[in-house]
């Protein structure tokens, strides 16, 4: 099959750079996306995300007429739907609704022969889900789940692996996880990511392939939480953590993580969760690396409250009204400008409800004159932060932080999260 024409739903971290690789390789691309201002500004040539050298390709795809963004979907040859998959209540239930959104939104312009793959992380079961929506959609058409390979729409899950920050070298070089419905389904899924995937398209069932995706960030989530959980007992038993893990990684089979402040972003801080809430009793070691990620950010806090009360020890003359508590870095990891599942970010929002004095924050990736932060912390720069900070906490290891000199603190109460100043020294 020939695709002359694919439309990308979702024009987000993932669906825009995955939209400006295929129109890179010439081939016409219908973005679509529900953001008027996310669709004004790629159709302007720019891009509304941080992501390095993004701009350029977006830019000239859009300037040759291979890209283009709306936000109705239009007939097309394959259909490709990255969104969100966040969690509803308070159990981190899988909310499907944006994925169900995006079937019903493309259901109409649906053709004999088109391809349909879900790239959203999602729980085992999801492309089946998708699958009979777009059917109750489209009596019409046949699909994979009631006539096999003989269906009339091909579908597959086919999940992203790509780090920020090289998210657009990453599309092409990595290895892509191909998971059809059915054999046939697989096939012409390949078909459509070797336009631009250089690495191997490795052909897999569409459960396996959700459940991959899952795997591989709940491995990472595991690893995360051993270092996090090590740096808790260190800091108990005064103990330098850095320093333990450096000596401990000489050891030829031992090749632990940094800590951090927790865990964030779209992937590692979710998908472990899409395990637990199908297999509740049997994902133990899962769940209670989720559980120690999602506590460290209020460790951190704590360790914070500490601090601002051994200042005022210090400093008797001073209220609790005077002091000033400084927040280094607020994406949920280094060199983006990210905040989905921040524990930066959380960590920041809590110091800012329970601080009786100002609470500022400097992140150099977040360049919007409205980000989305809470009202009570006030952005500012570097040098300002470190030269009227009380209490400074580092919280995300940016590369402007690490630049010899740039952090310049008038304090000694400095909670270090993530390791920056032990690995300057």
């Amino acid at each position: 099959m020939n695709f002359n024409t694919i439309s990308m739903i979702g024009l987000g971290y993932i669906g825009l750079p995955t939209a400006a690789a295929f129109a890179s390789r010439k081939v016409k691309v219908i973005g679509v996306d529900v953001n008027p201002h996310a669709v004004e500004t790629i159709n302007k040539g720019q891009i509304h995300i941080v992501e390095p050298d993004l701009d350029m390709v977006v830019h000239s795809a859009v300037t040759e007429g291979y890209l283009r963004a709306t936000l109705t979907p239009e007939p097309a040859d394959a259909f490709l739907i990255a969104v969100p998959t966040p969690f509803k209540g308070d159990n981190h239930d899988p909310d499907l609704s944006y994925i169900e959104s995006a079937a019903k939104a493309i259901a109409p312009v649906l053709q004999k022969g088109n391809l349909v793959i879900l790239e959203s992380t999602s729980p085992v079961g999801a492309t089946e889900k998708m699958a009979t929506w777009l059917a109750e959609a489209r009596s019409d058409l046949t699909f994979p789940h009631t006539h096999g390979e003989e269906s009339d729409i091909r579908i597959a899950h086919c999940p992203e692996r790509v780090l920020p920050g090289h998210v657009l070298r990453e599309l092409v070089n990595n290895d892509r996880v191909i998971g059809g419905m059915t054999p046939k389904c697989s096939q012409l899924a390949a078909a459509l990511y070797k336009i631009f995937v250089q690495g191997e398209c490795v052909i897999t069932n569409a459960r396996t392939a959700e459940m991959c995706k899952l795997t591989e960030n709940s491995f990472r989530d595991v690893n995360i939480a051993f270092a996090n959980e090590l740096s808790i007992i260190c800091d108990k038993l005064d103990i330098n953590v850095w320093e333990l893990i450096g000596l401990a990684n000489r050891h030829p089979r031992v090749n632990i993580l940094q800590p951090g402040p927790g865990v964030g972003g779209h992937c590692i801080a979710v998908d472990p969760w899409f395990i637990v809430s199908k297999t509740p009793k049997e994902s133990r070691l899962i769940r209670t690396a989720r559980e120690v990620n999602d506590s460290k950010p209020e460790w951190v806090v704590k360790k914070v409250e500490s601090a601002i009360n051994e200042h005022l020890k210090l400093f008797p003359e001073k209220t609790p009204s005077q002091v000033t508590v400084a927040c280094l870095g607020l994406t949920f990891k280094a060199d983006i400008d990210d905040l989905r599942e921040s524990p930066a970010l959380q960590i920041a929002t809590k110091i800012a409800e329970r601080n009786k004095g100002r609470t500022i924050a400097v992140d150099p990736n977040i360049k919007t004159k409205k980000p989305p932060i809470p009202s009570n912390i006030s952005l500012t720069s570097t040098a300002e932060a470190c030269s009227t900070a009380d209490v400074t906490v580092i919280l995300v290891n940016h590369k402007e932080f690490k630049i010899p000199g740039a952090l310049n603190f008038k304090t000694n109460f400095i909670v270090d999260a993530t390791g920056i100043i032990e690995n300057q020294a």
